[in-house]
């Protein structure tokens, strides 16, 4: 069976500057799929060219059986490709129900949108008794969850996830990649970019690990969980 989403040899920058610089990867039907490295590596630029944000300078970006790179952002997002993005970026003044909203902005099912918010609120039931309250004034790690359950709002058949324990406490961080495993279990195909590489080694089915827009190894994640240049640069051990 061809991966749902498959990058090749794909290139992009910013001006002069090359970020990526050939990276090939695919993503299967129903995996979860995690990109480690340093910051600066190409991780979130990668993110950026398969939703449509960043520019692909030379290369693929295949998903499904259509070619997507370059294609503006909403189209690829009712293709069924859906980003939370780094940094969590709600709609601050919007209310919680307000930015879920908004995430099934490009959908035609009217009916199932409802339907859908109940299901962020059973994923994360703190949003539930915060739905009235403006996006800015919720924590960090209630942020985060309305990041990721207004990215599922466009029903995505592949979930982008950029970073997501970035600055929160541990607990919440459990939370969530709990939450991200029972999406998957439920269906969700996941790539996710990551900085706690143990989490998301533990959490993935497979790995990917980028320096300086290249790709130095890719494996099994259980297997680069216990690949020395893995444990060596990447896990502290």
């Amino acid at each position: 069976m061809p991966p749902l989403l498959r990058l090749e040899d794909v290139h992009a920058g910013y001006g002069p500057i090359e970020v990526l610089k050939g990276i090939t990867l695919e993503v299967g039907e129903g995996e979860i799929v995690t990109v480690i490295g340093a910051n600066g590596a190409g991780k979130t630029s990668t993110l950026m060219c398969v939703s449509g944000v960043n520019r692909v300078r030379q290369g693929r970006i295949v998903f499904g059986d259509a070619e997507i790179q370059n294609r503006p952002a909403h189209e690829i997002v009712a293709r069924g490709i859906s980003q939370s993005p780094e940094g969590r970026k709600i709609f601050s003044r919007l209310t919680v129900l307000e930015n879920l909203q908004m995430g099934a902005f490009t959908r035609r099912d009217s009916k199932g949108v409802p339907q859908d918010i109940a299901r962020a609120f059973e994923l994360f039931p703190i949003l539930r008794e915060r739905q009235s309250q403006p996006g800015g004034t919720l924590s960090g790690g209630e942020q985060q969850m309305l990041a990721v359950a207004r990215a599922l709002m466009s029903r995505p058949r592949l979930l982008l996830l950029d970073e997501p324990s970035l600055g929160l406490a541990p607990l919440i961080v459990v939370k969530i990649f709990d939450v991200l495993r029972e999406l998957n279990r439920q269906g969700t195909t996941v790539l996710l970019v990551e900085q706690n590489a143990r989490m998301a080694l533990k959490l993935a089915h497979r790995g990917y690990v980028m320096e300086t827009g290249t790709i130095l190894l890719s494996d099994r994640a259980d297997t680069l969980l216990s690949h020395p240049r893995v444990k060596d640069a990447y896990l502290g051990e």
